[in-house]
């Protein structure tokens, strides 16, 4: 027993030289944070971080270590410089400071954003249900006016806006559904218009790797500058037509938020209480639980806006579930060759992607278990 201490306090010893290692790399790292705001070069690198990790990964197992341990650690680490980054200053993609509106600047990805854009230099404004009576003041002189309010509101407000800007000033969104809201800006203000669509909710830590979707209005290229912006921030920019966008997020939002309800109220129904449920889950179902439970976590409203914003994603709901009724005879049929044939086309359907699928699941789930269990 005296031997296995001594080994103990030795492993005891070794992690505290890790972190005394970690704080020293992390006062290296603030000193290339402020380099990066010098020289206004972008937080997120993708190159560089691909040149770590393979390194990192080479030299663990030159030292006879688990690569993918040794990726996982240097990735952490690197997501925790982004971290730092977020709370800091950033470089900013203009010459001279832009004035930004934010309408609904007091909300979660309103707020969000309104701090990255003030830690760039800019000037931010915001507008939301306290201070309407400001609007006249603040709508003057404005490079760029961001609409980021609940869907069911969403046009409204740009019609109550739209008059009071500039033709200079451009004029974008935040929403979910592009379609609509892009032909009612496009209607009601003569300058620039540009859509914009964070995939992502409030709740992150920082922006890098994080996806906006940009669908091109009129006089798009007078936004390149928060494009920019967005880059330095360490965005991924995806163009895209609003047409596209919609189509693909009523499967991505409307059909999937429903889906959850479907599980969730099931569950209700059926007395299935998530905390007994969890006594018996794979470490799969447990994930699945826990995406499903994050969305009860959030305003009701919220997800109902969401999936009943436009006729489109309703009847893709109704289609849903007309499909959802064939599938279901198979089980009140007894047809298990069916559900089999069905399996199978879907799997054709699939093709790689899911052996792909497959890995990356696996990869959370593993991790998940090992956090969480």
């Amino acid at each position: 027993m005296d031997q296995l201490k001594a080994m103990r306090d030795e492993i005891d010893r070794i992690d505290s030289e890790i972190l005394k290692l970690l704080h020293q790399r992390k006062k290296t790292v603030e000193s290339v944070i402020d380099r990066k705001v010098n020289l206004r070069l972008p937080v997120f690198v993708p190159g560089r971080e691909d040149e770590k990790v393979v390194a990192f990964r080479n030299h663990a197992e030159t030292l006879g270590l688990d690569p993918e341990f040794a990726e996982d650690f240097v990735r952490l680490m690197m997501s925790s410089s982004r971290d730092t980054q977020s709370i800091s200053s950033f470089p900013c993609s203009t010459e001279e400071p832009r004035r930004v509106l934010y309408v609904g600047g007091e909300g979660g990805m309103g707020k969000l954003y309104r701090g990255f854009t003030e830690r760039s230099g800019h000037h931010t404004f915001s507008i939301d249900k306290g201070n309407w009576y400001q609007l006249d003041s603040l709508t003057e002189n404005l490079d760029l006016v961001v609409i980021t309010v609940p869907i069911n509101v969403t046009e409204s407000v740009i019609e109550r806006i739209a008059p009071k800007l500039s033709p200079d000033t451009v004029l974008a969104d935040f929403t979910s559904t592009k379609g609509s809201v892009l032909k009612k800006m496009l209607e009601v203000h003569p300058g620039p218009v540009v859509g914009l669509h964070p995939m992502h909710g409030p709740d992150v830590p920082n922006l890098t790797k994080q996806l906006m979707v940009v669908c091109p209005g009129r006089d798009a290229e007078k936004a390149q500058w928060y494009l920019d912006q967005c880059e330095l921030w360490g965005m991924q920019l995806m163009e895209a037509s609003p047409e596209k966008h919609d189509h693909v997020m009523d499967l991505v939002q409307g059909l999937r938020h429903f889906v959850a309800l479907l599980h969730g109220s099931f569950m209700k129904k059926k007395d299935l209480r998530p905390k007994d449920m969890l006594n018996y889950s794979s470490p799969i179902y447990r994930a699945e639980l826990m995406m499903t439970g994050r969305i009860f976590a959030q305003s009701a409203e919220l997800y109902a806006d969401i999936v009943f914003s436009s006729s489109e994603r309703r009847n893709l709901l109704l289609e849903f579930f007309e499909h959802h009724q064939r599938l279901a005879d198979y089980v009140k049929q007894d047809d298990k060759e069916g559900f089999i044939r069905e399996f199978e086309a879907v799997t054709d359907f699939f093709g790689s992607f899911a052996t792909q699928a497959l890995h990356e699941s696996g990869y959370l789930i593993n991790r998940l278990a090992d956090r969480f269990s």
